[in-house]
């Protein structure tokens, strides 16, 4: 691995880590992520084979991807608070998005200098995948979708919480101050 893909490893992974403690939801934190893939997008996604078997592993490792963005922006707390979107990624979102980027690292590693190279080789042999620029398309393109639906499910999440919290003229704060209030009268 380059040192540039160790720093963007890196900073996909501190992407969520930030969000461990709760914070504002804000343009950042969609830009960020989305300016790091776009990124990674550009410069390893040259072409995308579609020889042989490469797009059965492309749309696998797509699928992959999938499933773990909407279940990280599923698991990730949102809520409203004085007119104000806060997000806290938990334990289990914080999990998936280190499983998934943590896969792929580790897939690099194995492959460069564990001796995973011939494995995948006799595996890409075996399979009809047709090239090293295959696997590269399918893990980068992977994270682009991990890092995408993940987000998309937190905007579309904290849409709902907006609304919910407009419908209801009430935010997290005030629901709290609601029901202290009710229970000091109950005791009264």
């Amino acid at each position: 691995m380059t040192t540039t893909e160790w720093i963007t490893d890196i900073a996909l992974l501190l992407v969520v880590f930030r969000q461990l403690r709760e914070g504002r939801l804000d343009h950042k934190t969609f830009l960020i992520p989305l300016g790091i893939v776009a990124y990674v997008g550009y410069s390893y996604l040259d072409t995308v084979p579609t020889g042989g078997n490469d797009l059965v592993l492309i749309g696998a490792l797509i699928g992959v991807g999938a499933v773990l963005g909407i279940a990280g922006g599923v698991w990730t707390r949102i809520r409203a608070v004085d007119g104000h979107l806060l997000i806290k990624a938990g334990a289990v979102s914080a999990t998936l998005w280190v499983l998934g980027m943590g896969a792929r690292m580790g897939f690099q590693l194995w492959t460069a200098h564990w001796g995973g190279a011939d494995d995948v080789a006799r595996f890409s042999v075996t399979h009809h995948i047709t090239s090293d620029q295959a696997w590269v398309a399918a893990f980068v393109l992977m994270a682009l979708t991990e890092v995408v639906t993940r987000l998309a499910t937190i905007y579309a999440r904290s849409r709902a919480v907006t609304a919910t919290a407009t419908a209801t003229g009430t935010s997290t704060t005030h629901a709290a101050a609601a029901a202290a209030g009710a229970r000091e009268g109950a005791r009264g």
